[in-house]
């Protein structure tokens, strides 16, 4: 006995659904898929790395970063301000390269506005001493951008004479990748501006 047909708006039918179950099935896997890059992109967010003493890798969160933002950027500002202010005639040169790992181009272009208005040449023509006294710096953060005052007196050893002067600059910060030594904290000076520059002491204090 022959079997019989089955019909086909029966067949047609069952197709149906496993095209429509086939399609769900591939549906959900995207929204899983999905759902799991952007877990994983969360948590990498949220965690950073760094290196222990014994070479193991200890995960730190987001929060101890930006608990330590603050240390890393005075320590960033205070070596940079260091390094361009605090110049004589055998270590200008070396201060300078050093200070300049530390800044995108506005501290390079105010480095060449120094040269050119000859503040370098006077510095050996008459070996002026250049010594930091103090640096004070004030971070502040809006919408993400971190920004910065820091005052820094510092003092001009004439021979004789020395003056001493109050210089106020600001700036931004942003993130850059750590360069060990050239730029050990991982951070980039940028928009750096002096503000203002006045002498604290009218006359001169003699040696």
């Amino acid at each position: 006995m022959k079997a019989p047909y089955k019909n086909i708006y029966t067949v047609l039918k069952l197709n149906r659904y496993i095209v429509l179950a086939v399609v769900i099935f591939a549906m959900l896997s995207s929204i899983f898929s999905l759902w799991m890059a952007f877990s994983t992109n969360q948590k990498a967010l949220n965690s950073a790395f760094a290196i222990n003493t014994d070479g193991s890798i200890i995960p730190l969160k987001l929060v101890t970063q930006k608990e330590n933002f603050r240390v890393e950027a005075l320590a960033h500002l205070d070596l940079f301000h260091n390094y361009f202010y605090n110049i004589d005639a055998s270590n200008y040169e070396r201060n300078l390269e050093k200070a300049l790992w530390l800044g995108n181009s506005s501290v390079d272009n105010l480095y060449r506005q120094k040269k050119a208005d000859g503040v370098y040449n006077r510095l050996l023509q008459y070996s002026l001493v250049q010594k930091v006294l103090s640096i004070d710096s004030r971070i502040s953060e809006s919408n993400g951008t971190h920004s910065f005052t820091t005052t820094t007196i510092f003092e001009i050893n004439r021979g004789s004479i020395i003056d001493t002067y109050e210089l106020v600059s600001s700036g931004k910060l942003i993130t850059v990748d750590r360069n060990f030594p050239n730029n050990p904290h991982g951070l980039l000076i940028t928009n750096y501006f002096e503000n203002t520059l006045k002498k604290l002491n009218d006359e001169g204090r003699k040696k």
